[in-house]
C-alpha cells in the first residue's frame, strides 16, 4: 500500500485480485479506497483492481480547497495505467472516470459509472431541476453558507449515505474525518453542477466508444436515475441496470449483486479491446 506522487499529488493507494485484467478503481466523495473491498472481493478472480484515495481523502494528501478537485484526481487516475484499463467510478469518482475517457481514451478499456453525480447532465434535459435538486440541499447550502462544516457534512450524509447508518450513529472519528474532508465536495461543485470540466457542452460525450456499465439503486434519489438516463442517451454504447432494494451506496451495500452485474459486463469486452 505505497504512498508516491501521481498527476503531481502525493496519493495513496491499494490494490486487490490477482485476476488477469488491470482496473482502476475511484471511490466517491467523503469515503476513501478501502470502500472498495469487499466489491474487490467479488472481482478478485476476474480483475488486478488498483484503488487511490482521491485529494483530502484517506492517506492521500490534505485538499487546500483551491484547485479544480475533479481535475487533480483525473490527472491522479491517469498516472497509473500502462494502457487501456476497465476505469470502475463511483458517484463523484464516477465523473472522473468520464473525464478520464474523454481526456485519456489511450488508458480506457471499459467504463461502470455507479451513480455518477454528473449533474449538470439532468439539469440540462430538465427544466427547473436545478432549483428542485437546490431545494432539497438546503440544509447543506445554509450550513455551507454559515461556515458550518460539520452540520453541512451531516446534510449531506442525511442526502447520500446509508440510511441504515444516519449520522448519530456513526463512530466519532468517521464523522470528524467526513467534516475535515468537506471542502473537498465544496471543491468539486462546479465540476458535477456546471459541467466546468467542458466535458458535456463539448459534445465529447458522445464521442466516448469505450462500452460503458450505468449502475443505479431502485431507492437512490430521483436526479441520479435522470443522470444515468441522459448519459444512456448521449454514450454510443452505454446499458443501464437498475439494482432493487439498494440505494447511493450500493457497492458497499450491495457488493454481490454490483459484482455480478459488472462482471456479466466484462464478459462482454474483450480484454484486448484497443482504446
Amino acid at each position: 500500500m505505497p504512498k508516491e506522487l501521481r498527476g503531481g499529488y502525493p496519493t495513496f493507494w491499494r490494490e486487490f485480485g490477482h485476476g488477469p485484467r488491470e482496473a482502476l478503481m475511484i471511490h466517491c466523495s467523503l469515503s476513501h479506497s478501502g470502500a472498495w473491498t469487499a466489491l474487490a472481493g467479488e472481482l478478485s478472480d476476474m480483475l488486478h483492481m488498483t484503488a487511490f484515495d482521491i485529494p483530502g481523502h484517506g492517506r492521500s494528501e490534505d485538499w487546500d480547497n483551491r484547485d479544480d478537485i475533479q481535475a487533480v484526481t483525473t490527472a491522479m487516475a491517469a498516472d497509473f495505467p500502462d494502457g487501456p484499463v476497465d476505469v470502475i467510478g463511483h458517484s463523484f469518482g464516477g465523473t472522473v472516470a468520464l473525464r478520464l475517457a474523454i481526456e485519456h481514451p489511450h488508458l480506457v478499456r471499459s467504463l461502470t459509472l455507479i451513480e455518477p453525480v454528473f449533474f449538470a447532465v439532468a439539469f440540462a434535459d430538465v427544466p427547473g431541476l436545478k432549483q428542485r435538486h437546490h431545494d432539497r440541499e438546503k440544509p447543506q447550502l445554509d450550513a455551507m453558507a454559515r461556515g458550518d462544516m460539520t452540520a453541512a457534512a451531516q446534510a449531506f450524509n442525511g442526502l447520500w449515505g446509508d440510511a441504515d447508518m444516519p449520522w448519530d450513529s456513526l463512530p466519532e472519528q468517521m464523522r470528524a474525518n467526513m467534516t475535515k474532508r468537506f471542502g473537498a465536495i465544496i471543491s468539486a461543485r462546479p465540476a458535477v453542477e456546471e459541467d466546468s470540466g467542458y466535458m458535456l457542452r463539448s459534445g465529447n460525450l458522445e464521442k466516448i466508444p469505450f462500452p460503458t456499465l450505468l449502475l443505479e439503486g431502485a431507492k437512490s434519489p430521483e436526479i441520479l436515475g435522470l443522470v444515468n438516463e441522459g448519459l444512456q442517451r448521449r454514450l454510443p454504447d452505454a446499458r443501464r441496470e437498475i439494482l432493487p432494494d439498494s440505494g447511493h451506496m450500493l457497492p458497499i451495500t450491495h457488493p454481490q449483486q454490483v459484482g455480478a452485474l459488472i462482471r456479466e459486463f466484462l464478459e462482454t469486452v474483450p480484454a484486448g479491446v484497443p482504446a
